[in-house]
């Protein structure tokens, strides 16, 4: 029987069904590409562009390609790993060795525009312009009316320029082509935008920017801060005062005093010295390194041994209902971790918690405000989430080990705990080794509990950084970032202490790897 001649055609040109497929399917990973390398080069990134058309260029020829048959399966799981993994700490470790964060943010250039803008002050004796408040979209502006007749538009990113069309009356703009004139009421509802919004003059930060206080009337505005390109320098117009780079990425005067904003540069080692020497955190970082110590280590051997006695119980033949006990057993490990986490720490409330009121009679115990009672807390809530794990993995592992080796060990006269402690659990450990290292990398990081728990406190009472008892290295690292608003950030300190993470537990991890090679030996 021959093949109807559609499909003869496709097989012998190859543009067969999979193969338009594959076709549409690399046409929208390269547009996605091509949307990401065009943001890339508007935002200046030209590391992430190369990076972006290289593999553009990659998965092109990879799946156009008979010769890379096996870079068809592993070329998504490679590129997921440079970018979520390899970038990640590549650019973790660039910034640990910045001043980024408060008044550090971005360019030299940016910083300079900032200042000039931030010490902005009203020209006096300036003439006044009479203003209309416009809007292009969510943008707000301003349109005035020159000395001249002619109306002046512009918004916060756009200088104002002159807009042909526009329709005066009584000496306002009253119709604007490209901007919706906002009536009273629209204005009012954004009255605090309209009073904060600066439009500037020009392209040029020096010359200023248009600002008002009554939605009415627009005067210049001009920076008491001059900047001399040639010297590199800013001086205030009102004092005389000359600020110079400092070298650390501020304007510095000759008497030590520094402007707000600065800009990033290279410090080098200082946000390592900074963890280790500084008063301020080199004594907490101590205490939350111990902690952080103990809480991975414990919460492992506490989660491992009970998950362990469970799972042999239960592997006995004589207890009935196994299948219904190991079910509920397994219910701690189905809610989801940051929920568990939540509702212990409602039950552990010292007022209202159930614990204290219903179990404990109404008692007024401190769980999780006291710094002692707080990591008994964060341990035993640990361990009703951790254990239902192991216990899982324990059970397999029992339930695969030969019952010809267990039972040339009875024949040859060993006993139940010389047969557990010389065939049984060295087995085990075999299968279960890795997973207690991962375990015990998952929890040096476990973030989600201490900070729905209690949040890192109680806090330090001899501390001047917003740190506590229960805080680990990871959740020390989320308050010194300054994310949550309790302290000023300083990514770059932040990242310095996600480095040191990163090499203790990448050290533990391949000593302990080395270690169970060894346990491989009588298998």
């Amino acid at each position: 029987m021959s093949l109807p001649q559609a499909t003869r055609t496709s097989s012998a040109t190859g543009w067969g069904p999979g193969f338009l497929a594959k076709l549409v399917l690399i046409a929208l990973v390269d547009a996605f590409g091509v949307f990401a390398a065009l943001a890339a080069w508007n935002e200046g990134s030209y590391g992430i562009l190369a990076a972006t058309l290289a593999l553009l260029a990659v998965a092109n020829w990879v799946y156009f390609s008979k010769q890379a048959l096996p870079l068809k399966y592993i070329l998504p799981g490679l590129v997921f790993l440079l970018v979520y993994q390899i970038y990640v700490v590549a650019y973790t470790g660039y910034v640990a060795f910045t001043n980024y964060g408060d008044g550090h943010n971005s360019t030299k250039e940016d910083a300079i525009e900032a200042l000039l803008v931030q010490n902005e002050r009203r020209v006096e004796g300036s003439p006044s312009s009479p203003l209309t408040v416009v809007a292009d979209g969510d943008a707000l502006g301003f349109a005035i009316v020159d000395e001249d007749g002619d109306v002046l538009a512009g918004t916060a990113d756009r200088p104002l320029e002159q807009v042909d069309g526009a329709t005066v009356e009584s000496g306002r703009a009253t119709g604007v082509p490209g901007f919706d004139v906002l009536d009273r009421v629209q204005v009012l509802e954004r009255q605090q935008e309209v009073t904060a919004l600066r439009v500037p003059v020009s392209d040029d930060p020096e010359d200023g920017s248009v600002r008002t206080q009554d939605a009415r009337t627009g005067y210049v505005f001009l920076s008491s801060l001059e900047y001399d390109e040639a010297a590199d320098t800013l001086t205030d117009t009102t004092t005389g005062t000359v600020y110079r780079p400092d070298g650390e990425g501020r304007f510095a005067a000759d008497d030590g005093t520094t402007l707000a904003v600065g800009w990033r540069v290279n410090v080098g080692a200082d946000n390592f010295v900074t963890a280790f020497a500084d008063d301020r955190y080199a004594g907490p970082f101590l205490r939350i390194l111990l902690w952080t110590f103990v809480f991975a280590i414990v919460s492992v051997a506490s989660t491992f041994l009970l998950g362990l006695f469970l799972a042999i119980t239960f592997n006995d033949a004589r207890v009935r209902g196994r299948k219904i006990y190991r079910t509920l057993l397994i219910l701690p490990y189905a809610i989801p971790g940051f929920l568990a986490a939540l509702l212990w720490s409602g039950l552990l409330n010292r007022s209202f918690g159930f614990v204290n009121q219903v179990l404990l009679g109404g008692a007024a115990i401190p769980w999780l405000t006291d710094p002692w009672l707080s990591k008994l807390s964060v341990l035993g809530v640990n361990l009703w989430l951790g254990f239902p794990y192991m216990f899982l993995i324990c059970t397999g592992a029992l339930q695969s080990l030969s019952s010809d080796v267990l039972e040339a060990a009875k024949i040859d006269g060993a006993g139940r705990w010389r047969t557990w402690r010389s065939i049984t659990l060295p087995l085990l450990l075999i299968s279960t080794a890795p997973l207690l290292i991962s375990s015990f990398a998952f929890n040096f990081n476990n973030f989600t509990l201490i900070y729905m728990l209690t949040g890192g406190g109680p806090r330090f009472a001899d501390a001047s950084v917003p740190l506590g008892h229960t805080d680990i290295l990871i959740s020390m690292v989320y308050s010194i970032s300054g994310i949550d608003g309790s302290a000023p950030k300083n990514y770059g300190l932040a990242s310095a202490l996600s480095i040191v993470i990163f090499v203790v537990v990448a050290t533990i991890s391949a000593v302990a790897f080395r270690r169970t090679r060894s346990l491989e030996e009588i298998s």
